[in-house]
């Protein structure tokens, strides 16, 4: 039967994602427009932005957090471009975008030595294989095939290289262990629900100790450099003072989620959000023998991008072609019916569904969208 209830929300996007409950562009009117964002209204608004992530992020207090051009990709290849080089490196790669890091590494960096460590679409690396005498380049949540890794048991509290996280999918909806990470991205259209274009950089304190006492043999382009002619930490940037001229209406908006984030019990509540969110569609996905998880390990199974595939015989027994079409007629009758946007799986991924269960999201919402993908399945199936 075709349910009745529909999702309030039907943003299930992986990003740009769902913005808080009870957003609308009213909260956006004391956005400073038209002044510029080195006055001190400005400078104000962009500090405000970064204590409201250092506080509800608990990062330590020698960590430095600022705002870098070119969303969470920007905030990445700057790590990359200016960091490595002074040792090995080990990328992991999982889904698209770790691969697209490696890619930079090896092929645009053409770094000499550099051990990829591939699993595919539903797998991790082998984890204890990685050496932290190199630098190590991983994603600590594939948006795009929705694997996470478990924890941060694996990373050497000892080790003598630098760990580089692309976390812009895992922040403020999974626990960091921030002294085992020395560099640390994202973006605020994820769990927070925020704009695009701008990035967020976290450095350790040793992460600083490698920008000065190393400089690469490669060109550094003016959005990349975080350090001055004589080799100091340009601490400008973590303290207000952008690279280039950010957005002031990004800015607001980001100020209004992360003080909504506050309002219902700050970091803590932002996780507990997204676990619940992932466990209502855990609930259905256990008593639904059509569907599972990509992810093959319930431990490392993402709870922001959580990705499903479709495990019916009868489309196992359809062609690679079939299949892609079927899952893609899934998530048109949902789309037409209004119950949720933008939940196909990323185009590199086996077929099937993604959906977005960050924190900015109802569990109400994900119980709702159930039957209707049911549904769905069962109009696409006997077509």
């Amino acid at each position: 039967m075709k349910p009745t209830l529909k999702p309030v929300n039907p943003n299930f996007s992986s990003g740009p994602c769902a913005k808080r409950p009870g957003w609308s562009p009213a909260v956006l009117a004391d956005a400073l427009t038209g002044r510029s964002h080195r006055s001190k209204p400005g400078l104000a608004k962009i500090n405000e932005a970064m204590a409201l992530s250092r506080d509800l992020l608990g990062l330590p207090e020698d960590y430095r957090i600022g705002i870098v051009p070119a969303s969470d990709t920007g905030a990445v290849e700057m790590a990359l471009w200016s960091l490595l080089g002074a040792r090995g490196v080990d990328v992991l790669v999982w889904e698209s975008f770790s691969s697209d890091w490696a890619k930079d590494v090896k092929e645009q960096l053409k770094l000499d030595d550099v051990r990829i460590m591939e699993a595919g679409y539903g797998q991790l690396p082998d984890l204890g294989a990685v050496d932290f005498t190199r630098d190590v380049v991983f994603a600590w949540n594939g948006t795009t095939s929705g694997v996470r890794v478990p924890n941060g048991d694996w990373i050497a509290d000892d080790r003598e290289g630098l760990v580089i996280c692309d976390a812009t999918s895992a922040v403020f909806a999974m626990e960091l262990p921030w002294s085992k990470l020395d560099v640390v991205t994202y973006s605020w259209q994820k769990v927070l629900g925020g704009e695009a274009q701008h990035g967020v950089l976290i450095l350790s304190p040793r992460a600083v100790e490698r920008l000065e006492s190393f400089r690469p043999d490669r060109p550094l382009p003016k959005i990349f450099r975080m350090t001055d002619k004589k080799g100091k930490l340009t601490e400008g940037i973590f303290k207000g003072q952008t690279i280039n001229t950010p957005s002031m209406i990004c800015i607001e908006d980001a100020i209004d989620a992360m003080r909504w984030a506050e309002g219902i019990g700050g970091g803590k509540a932002l996780v507990a959000r997204s676990n619940r969110n992932l466990q209502a569609l855990e609930a259905w996905v256990d008593r639904t023998d059509w569907i599972d998880f990509l992810a093959e390990d319930p431990a490392s199974r993402s709870c922001t991008s959580v990705c499903l595939k479709i495990v019916d015989p009868w489309f196992q027994d359809l062609s690679e072609e079939d299949q892609a079409a079927t899952a893609k007629a899934i998530v048109s009758k949902l789309d037409a019916e209004g119950v949720a946007y933008d939940i196909g799986a990323y185009r590199a991924a086996p077929p099937g569904l993604r959906i977005w269960c960050g924190a900015t999201v109802e569990s109400t919402d994900i119980e709702a969208l159930c039957p209707w993908i049911d549904w769905a399945y069962a109009q696409v199936k006997g077509a």
